[in-house]
């Protein structure tokens, strides 16, 4: 790939999102843009305290992926974003508003600046969603052993599982491509990494 494209990858927790973001910067010697959990100051007290610091922590992701996205937006060449801003407000915020974790006048408040910022970017080319089982997905969580998510609610997850399915279905902002990251071995297996990659191109460059 040598034009200026824009790869987005979504997916819930521990779908394989950062696997596959460094296996097609590598490929397409892309620029990779990575989720900022590490700086976000909430996160921790986030998970000992939904309620208290949802609305904080979910303004804070959207506000460092509205800048993130458009520090993707002004790159030349490939670049790779690993989960959007859609993602922060249709799914993650989205839960937490069910949940009542987010009141009605923070939730208007937080709406009110996605929608400002929708209108001041530009979707990606391309938006490939990760899938897999509930079962493989809590297994890789608990692999992976990031301290924070060992304790995340198997309710949680599923609730986050079906707002993505719902987001998917109705997403027509650009070309999407769907994942099976079950089936899939894009680090290991030559023959699927080949297979992800005309997929991909096929949809980029058809």
């Amino acid at each position: 790939m040598s034009q200026r494209k824009f790869i987005a990858i979504a997916g819930n927790i521990g779908t394989g999102k950062t696997s596959l973001l460094e296996f097609l910067s590598s490929s397409y010697d892309a620029q990779p843009f990575y989720e900022p959990n590490e700086e976000n100051p909430y996160l921790e007290d986030f998970y000992r305290d939904m309620k208290r610091w949802a609305f904080p922590s979910q303004l804070y992701f959207l506000s460092s992926k509205f800048r993130i996205h458009q520090q993707a937006d002004r790159h030349s060449g490939v670049v790779i974003q690993d989960r959007t801003i859609f993602e922060d407000a249709e799914i993650f915020a989205t839960a937490l508003r069910q949940m009542n974790m987010i009141d009605g006048r923070d939730w208007d408040t937080y709406w009110n600046f996605y929608q400002t910022i929708l209108g001041a970017i530009q979707p990606p080319d391309l938006m490939i969603y990760l899938r897999c089982s509930m079962r493989t997905l809590r297994k890789r969580i608990r692999l992976r052993g990031r301290a924070m998510e060992q304790d995340i609610p198997l309710s949680y997850l599923k609730r986050l599982e079906r707002l993505y399915e719902e987001w998917v279905f109705s997403y027509d902002l650009g070309e999407i491509l769907v994942l099976d990251s079950e089936k899939l071995d894009f680090i290991n297996d030559l023959v699927d990494r080949q297979d992800v990659r005309q997929r991909i191109e096929k949809m980029i460059y058809p």
